[in-house]
Protein backbone atom coordinates (compact mmCIF):
# COMPACT_ATOMS: atom_id res chain seq x y z
CA UNK A 1 0.00 0.00 0.00
CA UNK A 2 1.46 3.13 -0.87
CA UNK A 3 0.64 6.93 -0.03
CA UNK A 4 1.15 9.64 -2.85
CA UNK A 5 1.40 12.64 -1.46
CA UNK A 6 -0.82 14.70 -3.63
CA UNK A 7 -3.67 12.03 -2.89
CA UNK A 8 -3.52 12.74 1.16
CA UNK A 9 -7.03 13.13 2.45
CA UNK A 10 -7.57 14.48 5.54
CA UNK A 11 -11.20 14.52 6.33
CA UNK A 12 -13.20 17.42 7.60
CA UNK A 13 -12.98 16.33 11.00
CA UNK A 14 -8.95 15.99 10.93
CA UNK A 15 -8.77 18.97 9.39
CA UNK A 16 -10.50 20.66 12.45
CA UNK A 17 -7.95 18.83 14.84
CA UNK A 18 -5.08 19.99 12.91
CA UNK A 19 -6.08 24.00 13.35
CA UNK A 20 -7.60 23.26 16.44
CA UNK A 21 -4.51 22.00 18.68
CA UNK A 22 -3.10 21.79 21.14
CA UNK A 23 -0.05 20.13 19.63
CA UNK A 24 3.82 20.62 18.63
CA UNK A 25 4.91 18.36 15.46
CA UNK A 26 9.03 17.64 15.21
CA UNK A 27 11.11 15.59 13.25
CA UNK A 28 13.85 13.26 14.74
CA UNK A 29 13.51 14.23 18.23
CA UNK A 30 12.75 10.81 19.76
CA UNK A 31 13.34 8.40 17.46
CA UNK A 32 14.04 6.07 20.13
CA UNK A 33 10.70 6.95 21.85
CA UNK A 34 8.39 6.92 18.96
CA UNK A 35 10.66 3.06 17.86
CA UNK A 36 9.69 2.18 21.22
CA UNK A 37 5.55 2.99 21.47
CA UNK A 38 5.24 1.48 18.13
CA UNK A 39 6.44 -1.70 19.78
CA UNK A 40 4.63 -1.77 22.75
CA UNK A 41 1.68 -4.23 22.85
CA UNK A 42 -1.62 -2.80 21.44
CA UNK A 43 -5.07 -4.10 22.53
CA UNK A 44 -6.43 -7.26 20.74
CA UNK A 45 -2.71 -7.84 19.17
CA UNK A 46 0.24 -10.32 20.78
CA UNK A 47 3.60 -9.23 20.14
CA UNK A 48 5.56 -7.46 18.13
CA UNK A 49 7.79 -7.70 14.97
CA UNK A 50 9.66 -4.56 16.75
CA UNK A 51 11.97 -6.78 18.87
CA UNK A 52 14.86 -5.58 20.77
CA UNK A 53 17.14 -6.03 17.79
CA UNK A 54 15.05 -4.31 15.53
CA UNK A 55 15.08 -1.53 17.37
CA UNK A 56 19.04 -1.77 17.79
CA UNK A 57 18.65 -2.00 14.06
CA UNK A 58 16.85 1.20 13.55
CA UNK A 59 18.25 3.42 16.03
CA UNK A 60 21.75 2.75 14.16
CA UNK A 61 20.03 3.51 10.35
CA UNK A 62 19.22 7.03 12.83
CA UNK A 63 22.68 7.59 13.21
CA UNK A 64 23.46 7.26 10.07
CA UNK A 65 20.48 9.73 9.01
CA UNK A 66 18.27 6.91 6.91
CA UNK A 67 15.93 6.26 9.37
CA UNK A 68 13.94 9.16 10.78
CA UNK A 69 10.76 9.86 13.19
CA UNK A 70 8.53 12.34 13.31
CA UNK A 71 6.62 13.44 16.69
CA UNK A 72 3.49 14.53 18.15
CA UNK A 73 3.21 16.36 21.21
CA UNK A 74 0.26 16.81 23.66
CA UNK A 75 1.39 19.33 26.81
CA UNK A 76 5.16 18.08 26.55
CA UNK A 77 3.80 14.40 26.55
CA UNK A 78 4.41 12.37 23.35
CA UNK A 79 0.97 11.74 22.09
CA UNK A 80 1.98 10.37 18.33
CA UNK A 81 4.28 9.35 15.82
CA UNK A 82 5.83 6.97 13.26
CA UNK A 83 9.37 6.34 12.00
CA UNK A 84 10.67 4.86 9.12
CA UNK A 85 13.62 4.54 6.47
CA UNK A 86 14.08 7.01 3.74
CA UNK A 87 16.41 6.00 0.89
CA UNK A 88 17.50 9.30 -1.99
CA UNK A 89 13.22 10.61 -1.66
CA UNK A 90 11.53 7.43 -1.05
CA UNK A 91 10.09 6.99 2.45
CA UNK A 92 9.18 3.64 3.99
CA UNK A 93 7.05 3.55 6.80
CA UNK A 94 7.79 1.34 9.17
CA UNK A 95 5.17 1.77 11.94
CA UNK A 96 3.34 4.49 13.77
CA UNK A 97 1.20 4.96 16.80
CA UNK A 98 -1.14 7.11 19.08
CA UNK A 99 -1.76 7.65 22.85
CA UNK A 100 -3.91 10.64 21.61
CA UNK A 101 -6.92 10.92 19.47
CA UNK A 102 -5.70 11.47 15.82
CA UNK A 103 -1.92 10.99 16.84
CA UNK A 104 -0.70 9.06 14.14
CA UNK A 105 -2.64 10.65 11.85
CA UNK A 106 -1.19 13.91 12.39
CA UNK A 107 2.55 12.60 12.47
CA UNK A 108 1.35 11.19 9.10
CA UNK A 109 -0.32 14.70 7.50
CA UNK A 110 2.26 16.50 8.61
CA UNK A 111 5.24 14.46 7.28
CA UNK A 112 3.52 14.32 4.53
CA UNK A 113 3.36 17.87 3.59
CA UNK A 114 6.90 18.14 4.89
CA UNK A 115 7.84 15.51 2.42
CA UNK A 116 6.11 17.16 -0.82
CA UNK A 117 8.45 20.39 -0.03
CA UNK A 118 11.90 18.63 -0.04
CA UNK A 119 10.51 16.75 -3.69
CA UNK A 120 8.94 13.33 -2.13
CA UNK A 121 6.15 11.65 -4.15
CA UNK A 122 5.84 8.70 -2.55
CA UNK A 123 5.40 7.11 1.44
CA UNK A 124 5.60 3.38 1.29
CA UNK A 125 3.35 2.62 3.96
CA UNK A 126 3.46 -1.11 3.33
CA UNK A 127 0.43 -2.87 4.93
CA UNK A 128 -3.30 -2.36 3.98
CA UNK A 129 -5.30 -0.83 6.60
CA UNK A 130 -8.42 0.69 6.28
CA UNK A 131 -6.62 3.84 8.97
CA UNK A 132 -4.45 4.55 5.92
CA UNK A 133 -6.79 3.48 3.03
CA UNK A 134 -9.00 6.11 4.94
CA UNK A 135 -6.19 8.94 5.09
CA UNK A 136 -5.81 8.25 0.34
CA UNK A 137 -2.97 5.46 0.56
CA UNK A 138 -4.22 2.51 -1.81
CA UNK A 139 -2.47 0.01 -3.38
CA UNK A 140 -0.46 -0.56 -6.67
CA UNK A 141 0.96 -3.47 -8.86
CA UNK A 142 4.21 -4.45 -7.95
CA UNK A 143 5.93 -3.68 -10.86
CA UNK A 144 4.85 -0.23 -10.74
CA UNK A 145 5.99 0.33 -7.16
CA UNK A 146 9.33 -1.40 -8.07
CA UNK A 147 9.68 1.36 -10.98
CA UNK A 148 9.12 3.71 -8.50
CA UNK A 149 10.90 2.82 -5.93
CA UNK A 150 14.38 2.58 -8.50
CA UNK A 151 13.98 6.29 -9.88
CA UNK A 152 12.86 7.86 -6.40
CA UNK A 153 16.01 6.40 -4.59
CA UNK A 154 18.24 7.59 -6.99
CA UNK A 155 16.93 11.23 -5.81
CA UNK A 156 18.99 13.39 -3.53
CA UNK A 157 17.91 13.15 -0.23
CA UNK A 158 17.40 15.66 2.80
CA UNK A 159 20.30 16.20 5.20
CA UNK A 160 19.78 14.82 8.53
CA UNK A 161 18.76 15.08 10.92
CA UNK A 162 15.62 16.25 9.22
CA UNK A 163 13.73 19.33 10.69
CA UNK A 164 10.13 20.13 10.43
CA UNK A 165 10.02 23.38 8.72
CA UNK A 166 8.48 26.31 11.28
CA UNK A 167 5.73 26.90 10.17
CA UNK A 168 4.54 22.99 10.19
CA UNK A 169 5.38 22.88 13.63
CA UNK A 170 1.92 24.69 15.35
CA UNK A 171 -1.83 23.98 14.96
CA UNK A 172 -2.85 24.90 11.19
CA UNK A 173 0.36 24.90 9.75
CA UNK A 174 -0.25 22.23 7.08
CA UNK A 175 -4.35 23.77 6.04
Amino acid sequence: MVLWLRELHVSRSLARRIRAGPYTVTLDTAFGDVVRACAAPRAGRHGTWITPAMIEAYTRLAVLGHAHSIEVWVHGALAGGLYGVALGQMFFGESMFSRWRDGSKLALVFLVRQLERWGFELVDCQLATAHLSSLGAREIPRAEFLRHVERLVRQPAPPAPWVLDADLREPAGTM
